[in-house]
């Protein structure tokens, strides 16, 4: 587990939020010292309290732990099926479209810059 990595990205959220450690720790129901020590990486924290975290900040826990875990492809089509689940079909098109788009770009610059 990266315990720096998780703090930097819970310390980038709550600024987003423009809240204090203090603001967050009260919305939790823990001290802000704690909240400060989990933002440098002092301290591991409880499943409770990562969940408690993600939900006042607005993030998911997979967001959170992203550099816990290994992404392999079928946690990948998980993800973007949990993603396009609750969509239209006419959304799930756009995204697919926008997706291949993005890729046929993508092995343009990778073409020009091989030569």
């Amino acid at each position: 587990m990266d315990y720096d990595a998780l703090g930097k990205r819970l310390r980038q959220e709550r600024h987003k939020m423009n809240w204090t450690q203090e603001k967050l720790a009260e919305k939790i129901e823990v001290s802000d010292a704690y909240i400060g020590q989990i933002e440098r990486g002092e301290r591991s924290l409880s499943l409770e309290t990562l969940i408690k975290l993600a939900k006042q900040l607005g993030v998911t826990v997979d967001y959170l732990l992203q550099d816990a875990i290994e992404i392999n492809d079928d946690h990948f089509m998980n993800q973007v099926r949990q993603i396009m689940m609750s969509r239209s079909g006419k959304e799930k098109q756009l995204a697919l479209d926008i997706l291949k788009m993005m890729f046929t770009h993508l092995d343009e610059i990778k073409t020009d810059t091989d030569n």
